[in-house]
Order: C-alpha cells, then sequence, then structure tokens
C-alpha cells in the first residue's frame, strides 16, 4: 500500500488553512493528525509518473496561497 504525505506550511499573509484544506481535499487528500497534515491513498501501487503527476496538480492547485508543503510517499 502506497500513500503520500503532505506537511503544510502556513504563511500570515497567505490564505487560511481551510482553504487550503478544501483545496487538498479536491486533489484526493484527507486531513490526518501526526507527523503530517494531509494524507493520499493510492489504494495500492504508484508509479513514478502518477507521483509526479499529483506533485504538479498540488502545484497548481496550491499556487497564489503562500504555503509551502513537504512531500512524501511510501
Amino acid at each position: 500500500m502506497m500513500e503520500t504525505y503532505l506537511r503544510v506550511t502556513f504563511s500570515s499573509e497567505g490564505a487560511k488553512p481551510s482553504a487550503v484544506a478544501d483545496r487538498l481535499r479536491s486533489c484526493g487528500f484527507l486531513p490526518t493528525q501526526g507527523n503530517y497534515d494531509f494524507v493520499y491513498d493510492w489504494q495500492g501501487p504508484a508509479t513514478r509518473d502518477q507521483i509526479l503527476d499529483l506533485s504538479d496538480e498540488l502545484t497548481r492547485q496550491l499556487r497564489g496561497l503562500r504555503v509551502l508543503v513537504e512531500v512524501e510517499t511510501v
């Protein structure tokens, strides 16, 4: 089972955390607790190209919101 985890760093000059969460949910991420803020469940193995496509979509969805995202896929 593969999952992609996100850590999000917010800026006081950026979008509200709830707006960021809405954008991430539209990409298939779910809020979680613990070391990471959001998780994407691949429902099985994912290819490198699929992971890059998801990362590209994250960039598109979060552009202009002034947040930093750390991505880890395991």
